[in-house]
């Protein structure tokens, strides 16, 4: 652990001398002055009263040193006074009478000349000294720093450093008994060895944006108490070739000195990816950079005790050499909180935040399937904003769900101003969704709607599972389709087939990504059931731009049958709903007129009695 304290000892002892150095310089300079300045006591008095009093005869005795005056009163022994003659011109010719005083000529010092003449060559030359020590300091950094180009950029916080441990995160329970494991391995290697079992080399965490890869990664080494490497993808990489190699070599020789000890690795895809894409230019640096990971990875020293925990959200475009067995043996999938979690990860971040009675903790964790541990931290934080735009001391639960309905449907736009006719049209519209989706039997509960305008929407019609859903089916996908299809076709209604607006553009555009994703990637289609024909992303190939297509032209028409059919489909069960129920959707229109915000409950009285017609029903019939 000695390499551990040693980089900040060394820049405190370069502060030290730096510090001392100065500190001598300031030293001599005002001792020099010091020396050179004459000091005194004595009291400062004219040369007029001065002869004038000698004349008198009550001064004993004037001490005369070129200009300066030193007076000696009558009743005293030693000078009390001062005072300046003027120069040139003696005691006498300025009317002092001889034999009344005794005058005492000094001659005047050469020491203090000789230190100020001194001080005149020795000043300089310290200053021009400093300042070369100092150009000097700055050029050797320079140097360090090309020197030190292939270093690896590694932050290392070690166990002197404030810990995270399990305990102090909330939800991946799963994802912690996995990681619980290589925690054991760091902390007693003999036990596996003895069974003639190796420890595991890497760990890679899989998960969505924001649900705690990292923060899982500092918690192994905090239980573990180990020092931990933390570094991400994108720093190996240089525009100068063999950098990246370079830190990856100078990284791992880092950890091997301070084992046992963790390499993480954050964002592993930025050089992990598949090697031959020809992507990067024509040495690559990347990978040469992934190439040196894999020998460092695939050549670690029996005992050395370091594990290489990487997180990514692209595991699907790592090379296959670097998840293969003897590299990163475990893979440990960070899933999405379930409710449970979701309720324990805000306890955990409004546990500092004053809240009143009001708050309940376990309906927002209902309302936010879905949501990653980063979101839900997000929500807590924009409800103590709330609350402390108000001026007030708690939060209330009022300022908490304001905070969550502008972090997932973003903030509202009262200042937007709209005509009339506009909020006439986005009444209708946003009534169309929410009478489709509350009468068809498998789409979800309408949560509120509202017109106000929000991000960057007319009105929104908010839709809310009432509980965790890990699978869709076909019917819950053509409700979803059918109300997205809502807002369309209650403005046709409204208007005619040629009064139709741009208000539904994004309704259309979400409506067309679920039903392709059903017939691509469900093998959901009537005529293409069972068939998936998945798109890849596409590559780079001797520069250029290349789109992999694992199907024919004959079946990419068919697919775009099925969609049109499916959307069509949607639109027809939605124009039948509507029409069966006109005059529920000419009240909630007038409703949201008139309140502009209408929440369930409000929702659900307008729309009591409104009935579902037989001919919509996709499990008795087909339209």
């Amino acid at each position: 652990m000695a390499n551990q304290q040693q980089p900040p000892k060394k820049k405190w002892n370069n502060i030290l001398r730096l510090s001392l150095f100065w500190a001598i310089l300031v030293f001599s300079v005002l001792a020099i002055i010091a020396v050179t300045t004459p000091s005194d006591d004595l009291k400062s008095v004219s040369i007029t009263d001065v002869i004038k009093r000698a004349n008198a005869g009550d001064i004993k005795k004037i001490e005369v040193q070129e200009n300066d005056l030193k007076i000696t009163p009558k009743d005293a022994d030693n000078p009390t006074e001062k005072s300046r003659k003027e120069a040139g011109s003696s005691l006498t010719e300025q009317g002092l009478q001889q034999g009344k005083t005794e005058v005492e000529v000094i001659p005047p010092s050469e020491t203090g000349n000789t230190i100020w003449n001194l001080a005149i060559i020795i000043i300089p030359v310290l200053i021009i000294v400093a300042f070369f020590m100092f150009m000097m300091r700055q050029a050797q950094g320079q140097n360090n720093q090309a020197m030190g180009f292939g270093k690896s950029k590694a932050k290392l916080y070690g166990i002197d450093k404030e810990k995270v441990v399990f305990d102090d995160i909330a939800g991946n329970d799963s994802a912690k008994q996995d990681l619980e494991e290589v925690v054991d391995f760091l902390k007693h290697p003999k036990k596996y060895e003895s069974l003639g079992a190796k420890i595991p080399k890497g760990v890679l965490l899989v998960g969505n944006p924001g649900t705690g890869k990292t923060m899982l990664a500092r918690a192994v080494a905090g239980e573990a108490n180990v020092p931990f490497f933390s570094i991400s993808g994108s720093e190996f990489v240089e525009m100068f070739v063999g950098v990246g190699a370079s830190r990856v070599r100078d990284l791992f020789a880092k950890a091997k000195k301070n084992a046992p000890a963790i390499i993480f690795i954050d964002e592993i895809d930025a050089v992990g990816r598949k090697r031959g894409s020809g992507m990067g230019g024509g040495h690559d640096e990347r990978e040469q950079t992934l190439n040196q990971i894999l020998v460092e990875m695939d050549g670690f020293e029996t005992g050395t005790n370091v594990i290489v925990l990487a997180a990514t959200n692209r595991s699907d475009v790592l090379d296959p050499a670097l998840l293969r067995p003897g590299r990163f043996d475990r893979r440990t999938n960070i899933m999405l909180p379930e409710r449970r979690d979701r309720e324990s990860i805000l306890k955990v971040h409004f546990k500092n935040k004053p809240v009143d009675e009001t708050v309940r903790l376990e309906d927002l964790a209902a309302k936010t399937a879905g949501s990653s541990g980063a979101d839900l931290a997000n929500i807590a934080n924009e409800a103590a904003i709330v609350a402390a735009r108000r001026n007030a001391k708690k939060i209330s639960n009022a300022d908490l769900t304001e905070a969550f309905e502008k972090v997932a449907i973003g903030p509202e736009r009262k200042t937007k101003v709209m005509s009339e006719e506009e909020r006439k049209m986005t009444a209708y519209h946003e009534a169309g969704h929410a009478i489709v989706g509350h009468i068809l039997p498998d789409s979800d509960p309408v949560h509120k709607v509202t017109i106000i305008p929000r991000g960057g929407t007319g009105g929104v019609t908010w839709f809310l599972p009432p509980e965790d859903k890990s699978y869709t089916n076909v019917y819950e996908f053509k409700d979803i389709l059918a109300r997205a299809m809502g807002g369309r076709v209650a403005e046709k209604i409204l208007y005619g087939p040629d009064g139709i607006t741009t208000g539904a553009g994004s309704d259309l555009r979400k409506a067309t990504e679920i039903a392709r994703d059903m017939i691509i990637e469900q093998g959901m289609g009537s005529k293409l059931r069972d068939q998936v024909f998945h798109d890849d992303n596409g590559g780079m190939v001797f520069d250029k731009m290349t789109h992999e297509r694992p199907y024919s032209d004959d079946t990419a028409k068919e697919i775009d049958l099925e969609v049109e059919a499916l959307i069509k489909e949607a639109s027809k069960r939605a124009e039948i709903v509507i029409n069966k129920n006109r005059k529920h959707l000419d009240a909630l229109a007038s409703a949201l007129l008139e309140e502009e915000t209408l929440e369930e409950a409000a929702v659900n009285k307008i729309l009591k009695n409104a009935t579902l017609p037989k001919e919509v029903m996709l499990h008795e019939t087909t339209v």
